[in-house]
């Protein structure tokens, strides 16, 4: 029997955007999660699209772990409804953590945090320090100026094709709780040791 993923970290924003389908999108990401019996990590906030994708998946009866830095914390915006709330010294701890415990990644639409996250865990990825999938959900064409910068990378020498296909892009919800059931987790022979590197 193979291997399946059992946690996807989710990337997204802290505001819902200028469009519904961004809302709808973060819901159902958050109850299918739930419903194939995957653990939600997350940044451990309960505003806009991080506030969406775990409320759903806990309304659906899933479990998620919320990472949070204590200065955000500090701030009130954490989500107090999840699992299991971790509190980090830093940004950075909060990313080495989300990585140790997600089989793969989703990026769901967001602001300059999620490009953060999706350029670190890419990045990550390129120097062969995992191999776990990341899936960009391209909601609505949402990131296609974030493609295009990949691209044009790539285009003007600064990047290798191979380094490109690292990331998978996918056109909505329903695609990557597909994809998900069809990818295995690949991971580092120790993760723990991986992200102590980073």
């Amino acid at each position: 029997m193979s291997a399946r993923i059992n946690a996807a970290a989710v990337f997204c924003g802290s505001r819902f955007g200028n469009m519904s389908a961004y809302k709808e999108t973060a819901e159902a990401v958050g109850a299918g999660l739930a419903q194939a019996g995957i653990h939600l990590v997350y940044g451990g906030g309960y505003v806009g699209l991080m506030g969406a994708v775990a409320d759903s998946a806990i309304q659906a009866g899933g479990r998620v772990t919320g990472i949070i830095p204590e200065f955000l914390e500090s701030r009130e915006v954490m989500h107090r409804g999840v699992t299991e709330l971790i509190v980090t010294d830093s940004m950075h701890t909060r990313k080495q953590k989300m990585f140790s415990l997600a089989d793969a990644f989703l990026i769901l639409p967001g602001g300059f945090g999620t490009f953060d996250e999706l350029m670190e865990i890419l990045t990550w990825k390129q120097l062969q320090l995992h191999s776990k999938p990341i899936l960009f959900v391209n909601i609505a064409n949402w990131a296609q100026a974030v493609l295009a910068m990949l691209d044009e990378a790539v285009s003007q020498g600064f990047a290798s094709p191979e380094a490109r296909a690292l990331i998978e892009v996918v056109p909505d919800a329903a695609a990557a709780l597909r994809r998900l059931e069809t990818v295995s987790p690949s991971h580092n022979r120790d993760d723990a040791e991986a992200a102590a590197r980073m």
